[in-house]
């Protein structure tokens, strides 16, 4: 596994913590409009994915790219994770991944 880029877990409320730099995040597709796909993170909330996503997406997508903007991923790598996840269970994992067992993620 490389880890000389590690991509830390975020959902939309972490995102703007992490601006500029790498991150990954799970969202269910909302809406495309071009390069661009509009999700809700695990948190509920709206974030904004740039870049060039395969198709057909599935309904849940895993991205991994840069946090340019506090709701804004530009993305180059893309991930269907299908029609149905826990996405409680990925929140927990982003929380965990940012609080107390942040060392053992990146």
């Amino acid at each position: 596994m490389d880890t000389s880029n590690p991509a830390v877990f975020v959902n939309a409320e972490l995102l703007r913590l992490y601006v500029g730099r790498r991150v990954r995040a799970l969202i269910q597709v909302v809406r495309t409009e071009g390069g661009t796909v509009i999700g809700k993170s695990t948190d509920e909330n709206q974030l904004v994915v740039k870049g060039s996503p395969p198709f057909p997406l599935t309904k849940f997508v895993e991205v991994i790219g840069i946090a340019d903007g506090e709701k804004s991923i530009h993305a180059d790598i893309w991930n269907n994770f299908g029609e149905t996840i826990d996405t409680t269970t990925y929140n927990q994992l982003c929380q965990l991944a940012n609080g107390d067992f942040k060392h053992l993620f990146i």
